[in-house]
């Protein structure tokens, strides 16, 4: 009866096979982890005088592989004080690393690279977390017109991207012409508070000249789009990234320390920059597939940062 079912149905032998594979793999992964992998280390230890965080310093570059293999080594570890150390404060980084040090019973003379190795893997690891802090702070901060810093800013914005247009009011129909869809753009930054508008904003002031050749491009009869309102979902792409630590590998490998807000701004230029390209590339039929091409572009960013050596910065070909 089974043999029969199964002819009728070959996938079914497939999925039966990939279940097994996953059930394999996951009683794998916790055989591993909980038993081998510390009686193994134990064995390289004694084998090489080095413990894994010494052989991870030593043997990789600084970057993403380091760090995300020291990161891996901190948090398996049955070692409180080296767990613990993916939670420590910056100010206290140096102190941790000393802690780790006398743990693992690591010699300053033997390894002089170790500490300092180790200490940036810190701060790159602990920075991250904080970054998603900063990010969501100001993901929460809502647009107040009432607030003259947030008014200079939405500002600042019109002047950069449209230096020889003046604008005739605060509210008014102009805003439409950056790619706002109202009279008055603060309705549009409801979902990514003042996160969006700073975005916009850094894009228009660091990398001007590409920014006023993105916004040409969004206004194009046939290919354009909405500018800014494209621009704040990419904010809330950017956004799901960092949250999802997807980003982790271009932080490791572009900062040597504690990724910053502007470092966060940075990726968001490379996400505004190359999804402009991609788009006129893509000639869509209609704005109304944007959501079919923006999840393609994201998809083609995702598989970017599966790579060690990933880096998502602006590279303008003007």
């Amino acid at each position: 009866m089974v043999e029969c079912i199964c002819a009728c149905h070959p996938k079914i032998f497939t999925f039966l096979d990939l279940d097994s594979r996953k059930m394999l793999g996951y009683i794998w992964q916790y055989v591993y982890t909980s038993f081998l992998r510390y009686w193994l280390k134990w064995f390289i230890r004694q084998a090489t005088g080095t413990c894994e965080l010494q052989r991870i310093c030593s043997n990789y570059k600084p970057g993403a592989t380091r760090t995300t293999k020291a990161e891996y080594s901190l948090r398996s570890s049955k070692n409180k004080v080296l767990r613990e150390a993916l939670g420590t404060k910056k100010g206290k980084l140096e102190q941790c690393v000393d802690q780790i040090m006398k743990e693992k019973n690591v010699k300053p003379q033997k390894d002089p690279l170790f500490k300092e190795s180790l200490h940036i893997c810190l701060l790159q690891i602990t920075g991250n977390s904080s970054l998603y802090i900063s990010v969501e702070d100001l993901r929460k901060e809502v647009f107040d017109s009432e607030n003259q810093e947030h008014e200079a800013m939405l500002l600042k914005l019109w002047d950069l991207l449209m230096p020889t247009v003046k604008l005739e009011s605060r509210i008014t129909k102009q805003w439409g012409d950056i790619g706002f869809q109202g009279d008055d753009p603060k309705t549009d930054f409801r979902g990514m508070g003042m996160l969006g508008l700073i975005n916009l904003v850094f894009f228009s002031e660091n990398y001007t000249e590409e920014a006023r050749q993105v916004l040409s491009h969004a206004n194009h009869p046939k290919l354009g789009y909405s500018y800014a309102i494209v621009g704040i979902n990419l904010t809330e792409m950017a956004y799901s990234l960092l949250k999802s630590g997807a980003l982790k590998p271009h932080f490791y490998n572009t900062v040597l320390g504690t990724p910053e807000l502007r470092h966060f701004h940075q990726l968001y230029c490379y996400l505004a920059y190359e999804f402009d390209r991609f788009w006129v590339a893509e000639e869509p039929e209609s704005i109304m597939q944007f959501n079919q091409y923006r999840e393609k572009f994201h998809n083609i960013v995702k598989t970017h940062l599966q790579d060690p050596d990933v880096t998502l910065t602006v590279r303008s070909k003007n």
